[in-house]
This record gives C-alpha cells, sequence and structure tokens, in this order.
C-alpha cells in the first residue's frame, strides 16, 4: 500500500484584495497545470471562501460578476481553460442531493470545480486536489492549502 501524497502551504492575508489577489495567484498556477482539478474551500461563514473564488475566477480570464452560488448550488463559467463550476453546498440538507444536481456529471466535464462547504457533501464528495481552510487571523485570514493528490501537489509548487 502506497501513501497518499501529501503537502501543506500557509498564506497570511491582511484583507479582501490580498484574499482577492492570492486567488489569481491560484488561477496562475492552475494554468499551468492543465489538468483537471477540484478544489474545496473551507471556513466559517464570511471567512472569504467566494472572495478567493472570485479572485480565481477573474485570474482565469473572467471578467463578469462573481456571486456566491449559495441559492443556485452551482455557477457555470465557460473560459478559456474550459468550464469551470462554482459550487456552494451550504444548502445541501443530505449528501444525496449531489446525485438530484448531477455533481458527477459536472466533475466529468470540468476543467475545474471549487466547492464551498464541502463537508455537506459527505462520504459522496471525491477527495479534492486542493483543501483550503480559510481562518480569521486577527483582522486578517490564514489560508492553509492541504494537497491531496499529485495534481495538487503540482498546483502548490506552482504557487511557492
Amino acid at each position: 500500500m502506497t501513501a497518499e501524497p501529501t503537502n501543506q502551504m500557509q498564506v497570511l492575508l491582511e484583507d479582501e484584495q490580498q484574499m482577492h489577489v492570492f486567488g489569481e495567484k491560484i488561477a496562475h498556477a492552475i494554468g499551468q497545470i492543465h489538468a483537471p482539478l477540484l478544489i474545496l474551500l473551507n471556513g466559517d461563514l464570511g471567512a472569504g471562501k467566494t472572495t478567493l473564488s472570485r479572485g480565481i475566477l477573474n485570474g482565469l480570464g473572467h471578467r463578469g460578476s462573481v456571486k456566491s452560488p449559495t441559492y443556485t448550488l452551482v455557477e457555470p463559467y465557460d473560459l478559456q481553460i474550459g468550464k469551470v463550476f462554482h459550487f456552494d453546498l451550504y444548502r445541501l440538507i443530505d449528501p444525496e442531493e449531489l446525485y438530484d444536481i448531477g455533481f458527477n456529471d459536472y466533475l466529468s466535464e470540468a476543467q475545474l470545480c471549487m466547492v464551498e462547504w464541502p463537508v455537506k457533501g459527505g462520504s459522496l464528495l471525491p477527495k479534492g486536489d486542493i483543501s483550503l481552510q480559510i481562518n480569521s487571523n486577527g483582522t486578517g485570514r490564514q489560508v492553509i492549502l492541504t494537497t491531496q493528490t499529485n495534481l495538487g501537489i503540482q498546483c502548490v509548487n506552482e504557487l511557492r
């Protein structure tokens, strides 16, 4: 049995603008990978998950507004790298609802899926390439990136 690749990176960000810029840096790293990625975004309400997602989407070339998909569950984006789906599972009551929205179909056609509140997907949500934990740190935020696949490791290495 081989061990799963694991790698971690921590970043301290002072404000919303730095969160957005960090998202743009993640987008640049994603652009270097050229493979489908699943990013899981964890953190309390108001931690900055959507701000980080907005930075990633803007960094990938999206120029319109980016809203939290809390009520729609998913927002699709057709970008130069391919299809990108931004999920917010906060309103899921049962992980089985992932089947109802066709989550696996989204995964199979996406170049990037970003999932806020992945804990709501339970064991039905696959392991992400990168899991981000956003914690309050005074007036700023601490972002901990944990890679869970070789693609995730490649992406974080591009960030360094």
